[in-house]
């Protein structure tokens, strides 16, 4: 079976640093492109970085140079560390695999970050 599960959330004063993880089981993440959501109370879910399995990255501009993306595929986990963080980076953070050979894909169920005074 299957999951996917994220963690390292919580409450963060603006300017703060957090750093969320990924963990997998059931499937090896290094053939998986791996992607960080979120989605903030009354929004659209938003993607916000991937990393492919060659290695490859890319950010929305609003967290580039602020968030990296990173995977230990010995420990089957992908990792989000977020810097200078602000309040509107407040949201639920998701991690989804992803593998286009067959189409399959697997959610986790969330973490919640808070960016507040």
């Amino acid at each position: 079976q299957v999951q996917v599960v994220e963690s390292g959330g919580g409450l963060v004063q603006p300017g703060g640093s957090l750093r969320l993880s990924c963990a997998a089981s059931g499937i090896p993440i290094s053939t998986y492109t791996m992607t960080w959501y979120r989605q903030a109370p009354g929004k659209q879910r938003e993607l916000v970085t991937f990393i492919t399995s060659g290695g490859s990255t890319d950010y929305a501009d609003s967290v580039k140079g602020r968030f990296t993306i990173s995977r230990d595929n010995a420990k089957n986990t992908v990792y989000l560390q977020m810097n200078s963080l602000e309040p509107d980076d407040t949201a639920v953070y998701y991690c989804n695999a992803f593998r286009s050979e067959t189409g399959r894909g697997y959610w986790g169920q969330g973490t919640q970050v808070t960016v507040s005074a």
